[in-house]
Order: structure tokens, then sequence, then C-alpha cells
């Protein structure tokens, strides 16, 4: 997955791929526990995409995720991914890649519209019935007048 985004971009949906050029990947040293390794290497993997320029998708889809991730853009309109779950950088990139194409996925993602439906005759039937029966009983509750 790393190595072919890296050369072609993110493949987010089949008509909208993420070109390789609009992430900017940086790496930077890790925190928690580890030791000697922590120190020295850079394995944690920040995915930069910049929304507002990004030639991948059109105003609405920009809209749209705009919309559904204004709690996640920072003060210029990007979708920041942090990833530091592994030893490994390598990986690292591979899980904020996945975390980034299912954020955008799921943004994209047009609810089905409800369509409203009237109840069948058989239930309304069913319901005039059962009201029915509910008044009648309480009319035999009622307390009778006896001359």
């Amino acid at each position: 997955m790393t190595r072919d985004s890296a050369r072609f971009g993110l493949e987010i949906t089949p008509s909208v791929t993420i070109p390789a050029t609009e992430i900017e990947a940086r790496a930077t040293r890790s925190s928690g526990p580890g030791g000697q390794h922590v120190n020295k290497s850079s394995t944690r993997v920040e995915l930069v995409w910049t929304l507002g320029q990004s030639r991948a998708i059109s105003d609405a889809q920009r809209a749209r995720i705009r919309d559904k991730l204004a709690g996640r853009l920072d003060a210029d309109g990007n979708v920041r991914i942090v990833a530091s779950d592994t030893r490994s950088q390598r990986q690292n990139r591979a899980l904020a890649e996945e975390r980034l194409v299912i954020l955008v996925r799921r943004a994209l993602a047009v609810p089905k519209v409800r369509k409203r439906t009237k109840p069948g005759k058989g239930a309304i039937e069913r319901r005039l019935t059962e009201k029915h029966k509910h008044s009648e009983q309480k009319r035999e509750r009622r307390r009778r007048d006896t001359d």
C-alpha cells in the first residue's frame, strides 16, 4: 500500500484518488516507552492533506468533507492524521494512510434518503380494531347507573 501510494496516491473511492503530491508526510520522534530506540528514531508519522487546494475532489465534495470533518481540520483547513502505534516508520505511514482513506471515505458517503411510506390496509385495520377493543374495555369498567 505504501509503495504504490507513494507513487500514485491514495484511492478513496473508485472515482476519487488523492495524488501523492497533495499529501505531505513528516516523520518525528515518537513519545512513550521504548528506551534508547524512541530517543533516536523518527517513527511517528504525520500526514497533512491540504483540503482547500486539492484537485482530486470537486467543490461539492470539498464542501461535504469540510462540513463532516469540521472538528478534524486545523486552522489552515488541512486534514492532519498522526500514527505512532508501532516502532516502524513504514508501518506507521501505512496506518496513517489507511486512517486518512477511511476518514475521507466516510465523509464523502452520502446517506440514503428515507422514503416515507404509509401503513398498509391490514396494519390500519389492526390498529383500529385494537383501539375499539380498548375503548370497549374502558367502557365496561365505568360505573353503571342502578335504578
